[in-house]
């Protein structure tokens, strides 16, 4: 599954780095904390977070990552999103909670 099809089943907000909409999705993280998703995350995850800054978009390329989503209908500040358009690594926006779109991530790439 990519990053595009997430979007699209889940309705959520593209709000950067839409070249990277094809990128494949092989798990999820979610974590607040950067040194815990540089320890954890691996290569073509999907992170879940409510951090909003351009750190997130460093550690994002770093580690690999297919895209981040951003919870509680927090909006990326300005950096994030020229950082994320750099990057090619797509930055999307949920109203939802961590809680409510972790299982419905969970059960999306666990069914396809």
């Amino acid at each position: 599954m990519n990053v595009k099809e997430i979007a699209e089943q889940l309705n959520l907000k593209v709000v950067s780095g839409s070249s990277g909409l094809s990128n494949e999705i092989t798990g999820g993280y979610t974590s607040d904390l950067m040194s815990d998703v540089i320890a954890h995350a691996d290569h073509g995850n999907i992170w879940i977070t409510l951090q909003t800054h351009k750190n997130v978009m460093a550690i994002a390329s770093l580690k690999d990552l297919s895209a981040v989503i951003i919870v509680n209908n927090q909006q990326p500040e300005d950096d994030m999103v020229s950082q994320s358009n750099e990057e090619g690594i797509p930055v999307l926006v949920t109203n939802e909670s961590t809680f409510a779109i972790n299982g419905k991530i969970f059960n999306l790439i666990n069914i396809a």
